[in-house]
């Protein structure tokens, strides 16, 4: 295999004409539909470190033979600054990405991803059997392949490089469940991402075994096919490091009755669009950042000695939730809900408050009290164009910024009373 053949193959994809576009300033290339003969522009990405690669005919060249590379080739991967690639639009050979794959010990690559690409048949991966690759990050998008159960031999024959393995994403793909055997191997991951799959509350409990994932720390499986809130804490109730997760965007259903621990390190918990008409219990103890956003919360009460920032935006809340449980509070959100006016002991103490998009009912204190918080810096985006009254009739529509809180009009006793005084002073003076 020439040297220039084995740059191609590794970094870029045969197929119909094509060339590369490299945006200096963002140190980004892009390549089209790459073949032998446009192959030369590829010389264009050498100062990039993000180059990206779309388009092409992979499964013409899965039984093409790929040997050692010469010291050349070596050299010239070892030169290349490109710490991440991402292959687009593309129908992959397993059979020659296992060839091929190895040779990604040569370069400085850190982040591999696949956007939008089929796998297909099965490769040999006998040839990566110890093989250790400076790739930390891998990602998957819409990605379609054969399912992973039985794949144990191939998983190993990966082991040396997976158990470095950091980051791991895979959305958009229709997985429905994930092996045990896959979240053993994976010893050194920190994040996994899950979005948008079928993954339900049976396939979650094997997926996250015991001794799977011991060091992860941040998680997403966001928009799923997750129902039972207590059943996803029974799951991950293993996990000994998790920091954050995300369960948004599934319909979650707490079981009356029911409890569980979630881990104690988790700090960061997403539950919005969850399908919330109450609080879950029980909350992992130690949340810094809660966001129960787009639900059906009418009320909330909470206790959690070390939160932070609470997110309650786009809700049904008539009244703002008390802070007296939640002592380290100092973000609030607000937003979109029915809340008529803010009490004024509940928030002020806070750092930020959002609460734009309520029907305000435009009081002395109503008004006053949203116009001093936006004087001390403590209202969030949104103020003053997202803040209007809805009463009284004679202040709908109004911005509440623009009413007026003067003396006059909220304490008019204030004024009367004295300048009654001075006429009966005045009255006696002359009499």
């Amino acid at each position: 295999l020439s040297t220039q053949a084995a740059v191609v193959l590794l970094l870029g994809v045969l197929g119909a004409e094509g060339r590369c576009v490299l945006n200096r300033t963002q140190e980004h290339c892009t390549c089209y539909n790459l073949s032998e003969e446009s192959a030369g522009s590829i010389i264009q990405c050498l100062p990039a470190t993000v180059v990206e690669f779309w388009g092409g005919e992979l499964q013409r060249y899965a039984d093409l033979p790929v040997g050692d590379l010469d010291a050349a080739a070596i050299d010239m991967l070892g030169s290349l600054l490109v710490s991440k690639i991402v292959f687009g639009d593309l129908l992959v050979p397993e059979e020659l990405l296992a060839r091929v794959l190895r040779f990604f010990s040569y370069t400085h690559v850190r982040e591999l991803a696949f956007e939008n690409c089929a796998f297909q048949g099965r490769g040999d991966w006998q040839q990566m059997a110890g093989q250790e690759l400076p790739i930390l990050a891998l990602r998957f998008h819409k990605v379609s392949s054969a399912p992973l159960e039985g794949r144990e031999q191939d998983l190993s024959l990966l082991g040396s490089w997976l158990q470095a393995l950091q980051e791991l994403a895979v959305t958009s793909c229709r997985v429905t469940n994930l092996p045990c055997a896959i979240g053993r191997l994976l010893r050194a991951l920190r994040s996994l991402d899950l979005a948008q799959n079928s993954l339900g509350d049976d396939s979650l409990g094997a997926a996250f075994c015991g001794e799977a994932f011991p060091r992860l720390q941040a998680l997403s499986l966001r928009r799923n096919r997750l129902s039972s809130y207590h059943g996803v804490c029974r799951s991950l109730q293993r996990l000994p490091q998790l920091q954050h997760l995300d369960l948004s965007q599934n319909e979650l259903l707490p079981a009356p009755g029911s409890s569980c621990r979630w881990p104690p390190s988790l700090q960061t918990f997403n539950l919005s669009g969850a399908g919330l008409d109450e609080v879950p219990t029980p909350l992992p103890p130690r949340l810094e950042v809660l966001d129960l956003s787009h639900n059906h919360l009418r009320a909330v009460d909470l206790s959690l000695s070390f939160l932070r920032r609470l997110l309650l935006s786009q809700n049904a809340l008539q009244a703002a939730p008390s802070t007296a449980g939640c002592p380290a509070l100092d973000t609030l959100n607000l937003d979109g809900n029915l809340l008529t006016e803010l009490p004024w002991e509940e928030v002020e103490r806070l750092k930020e408050v959002a609460a734009a998009g309520n029907p305000f009912h435009c009081s002395c204190a109503g008004a006053g009290g949203l116009q001093a918080l936006a004087g001390r810096g403590q209202l969030g985006q949104g103020w003053p164009q997202d803040y209007v009254c809805q009463s009284p009739p004679d202040y709908q529509g109004r911005p509440v910024g623009a009413v007026s809180v003067s003396v006059v009009r909220c304490h008019p006793a204030a004024v009367i009373v004295p300048i009654c005084l001075l006429l009966a002073l005045l009255g006696a003076a002359g009499a």
